[in-house]
């Protein structure tokens, strides 16, 4: 109980701290208003065509960080999947095959992401589609080691059917 508490507590720790910084590195998107167009599609969604730095939403900031300054919002999303996982094993630990299934959805969330930013033309963005879809096929890698190994647990051993 103590491990997960101190687990949870440094990545609760590092997801904000690896925010702030991901916040502050996108926020200068501000200065680039040729990027505006590319690059806002919460602000865009929220108040149509952005015409000024104040009608940038703060959710565009990450966007603007993911293309640009790719370090801290990896980061962010290695720590909030670490996050989630262990959360997820804490409360389906003793049902396997529902960590498993777990996994398996957290899998599909993550493809799903990845195939939203499959058309970035940035290094940023291939750097973050690379991090989805190797984090989405280990997922997957897991939840099959996982659910097989229940499988195997609970099917009759070989040797007690032939005697």
């Amino acid at each position: 109980m103590l491990r997960f508490f101190i687990q949870f507590g440094m990545t609760i720790i590092l997801l904000f701290l690896s925010t702030i910084v991901a916040w502050y590195e996108g926020s200068a998107i501000i200065e680039n208003p040729w990027e505006w167009k590319y690059s806002t599609p919460f602000s865009q969604l929220l108040h149509g065509e952005v015409h000024r730095g104040s009608d940038i939403s703060q959710l565009d900031y990450f966007i603007y960080a993911i293309k640009y300054q790719p370090t801290y919002p990896v980061i962010m999303t290695i720590s909030s999947l670490y996050l989630l996982i262990l959360i997820g094993y804490y409360f389906l630990k003793e049902r396997h095959k529902w960590f498993s299934s777990y996994l398996f959805i957290l899998s599909g969330g993550l493809f799903f992401l990845s195939y939203l930013i499959c058309n970035s033309p940035t290094i940023g963005g291939k750097i973050h589609l690379f991090v989805l879809l190797v984090s989405g096929f280990l997922c997957i890698g897991c939840a099959a080691i996982i659910y097989f190994q229940v499988i195997n647990c609970n099917s009759p051993n070989l040797k007690d059917i032939t005697n």
